[in-house]
């Protein structure tokens, strides 16, 4: 096993996600960092800074220049960061007297932190992407079993009737809710990170603006109100926000692991595995991973909100543990919601065990629908009174609870209406609706 299961050969292919890890891959990070100095270089030639000829040359040299990582290892490890080293290496490629202009009057955040803004762009569109399928699979699930009527469960108990149609909204929305609200988080920080040695870009005097322009245009970024270097909420709004999401999948994830239960059985997922010495067994490992990755990445949350206290104008801690968080939960993002772009269109749906566990609380299960269908003809607390000495002597002679009740009243009660779980699902074909336009209304924004 190596340190991490995300890059282990043997584990893998059940935690990792190749092509958002390709964005965090080492040639992924020195091809980003590579970009932000032909970029800054043309800026600079474009505000008059230093000479096209030059900036042209460090494009050329830059598009071909692909350093093994190995090599700018020693420098990282002394220096703290990546950059001094792969510009030493640059230089060093182009040789002459233009090897001055590159890197000219930025810094090192500049470069770490714009480079990482260009493939979070990407691993966003990747992110959004499958979440919309997710979207689209949930639609269908929800408006294929607005009719299937199941026992809604509350602290792990019978509740009242529900549907799986209104199960699927409610894990439907949420992913709504977070499409929305990472457009809104990626606005923020998918944005240029240049402020040079401490945040005021004086290296660059009265071109230090035109500069920022160009280098924003170049790269097809926005511009901030002054340099983030310091200031991290950008950074832990989007991750919360891919973490919000892999929870959002989390909860569907133990939804389906209870559901599948040998004694419940109402639902299978796909994605299941068999056990290494019990034949019969279909493990619902998807599920699990939702469960794992939602869990996994709230815990990497809570080490990148610490990642917000910076030192005055830069830190050298914070930004660390930064690069030790971030990653990974944009990696449990991108696999969740890759599990359940697979694993939600295949799932089997056991209405016939959903009756059948209805009937397990021989009727208790609609004791509030008869409570309130007899307090319209009775005063409410008689109506309370009868209907749990209709479930006392249903268990007592094991008879079902309306099969009882006729005998403790007289009132005018359509017994046989009540007792169909099917006629106390209230408006759960309303809010299906709402849910459903929601997200036809999310879709149609993208």
């Amino acid at each position: 096993m190596t340190l991490s299961p995300f890059d282990s050969a043997l584990l893998g292919p059940l935690f990792a996600d190749a092509e958002i890890a390709a964005y965090f891959t080492d040639d992924a990070v020195i091809a980003s960092m590579v970009l932000f100095e032909a970029a800054l270089a043309s800026a600079q030639a474009r505000a008059g800074i230093i000479p096209p000829d030059a900036a042209k040359r460090i494009g050329d040299i830059c598009r071909d220049f692909v350093p093994d990582p190995a090599s700018l290892a020693a420098a990282t490890a002394s220096t703290g960061v990546p950059v001094p080293g792969l510009v030493k290496a640059l230089k060093a490629e182009m040789g002459g007297d233009d090897a001055r202009y590159v890197h000219f009057g930025a810094t090192s955040q500049d470069v770490v932190d714009t480079a990482l803004v260009l493939r979070m762009r990407d691993v966003v569109a990747v992110i959004r992407r499958r979440l919309r399928r997710v979207i689209k699979s949930l639609m269908g699930v929800a408006l294929d079993h607005r009719q299937t009527v199941m026992a809604g469960r509350t602290r792990s108990q019978q509740a009242v009737p529900t549907t799986f149609g209104l199960k699927a909204a409610g894990w439907l929305l949420p992913l709504v809710r977070l499409d929305h609200q990472l457009v809104a988080a990626s606005q923020q920080f998918l944005r240029l990170s240049f402020g040079g040695a401490s945040g005021t870009l004086a290296s660059l005097g009265g071109d230090a603006a035109s500069v920022e322009h160009y280098l924003a245009d170049e790269l097809g970024l926005g511009i901030t109100e002054m340099p983030w270097h310091s200031q991290r909420d950008v950074v832990v709004e989007l991750a919360s926000k891919l973490t919000m999401l892999t929870g959002a999948l989390g909860k569907m994830g133990q939804d389906l692991v209870l559901l599948a239960q040998s004694e419940i059985a109402e639902v299978t997922p796909a994605g299941g595995g068999g056990s290494s010495t019990m034949p019969h067994k279909s493990n619902p490992i998807s599920a699990e991973m939702l469960v794992t990755l939602a869990r996994f990445s709230a815990t990497q949350m809570s080490h990148l909100y610490h990642s917000q206290i910076h030192e005055h104008e830069r830190s050298g801690t914070a930004w660390l543990l930064e690069w030790l968080s971030l990653p990974e939960i944009v990696m449990a993002s991108g696999k969740a919601l890759a599990v359940a772009v697979e694993m939600v269109p295949s799932l089997r749906v056991n209405d016939g065990k959903m009756r059948e566990n209805m009937d397990v609380s021989h009727g208790a299960m609609l004791a509030e629908a008869a409570t309130f269908a007899l307090a319209s003809h009775i005063a409410r607390d008689d109506a309370d009174r009868i209907v749990k000495q209709a479930i006392a002597q249903s268990q007592q002679n094991h008879s079902n609870m309306f099969d009882e009740l006729p005998t403790l009243t007289d009132a005018a009660v359509d017994w046989e209406h009540v007792r169909n779980p099917a006629n106390y699902i209230g408006m759960s074909n309303h809010y299906i609706d709402r849910v459903i336009g929601a997200a036809q209304r999310d879709l149609s924004e993208s």
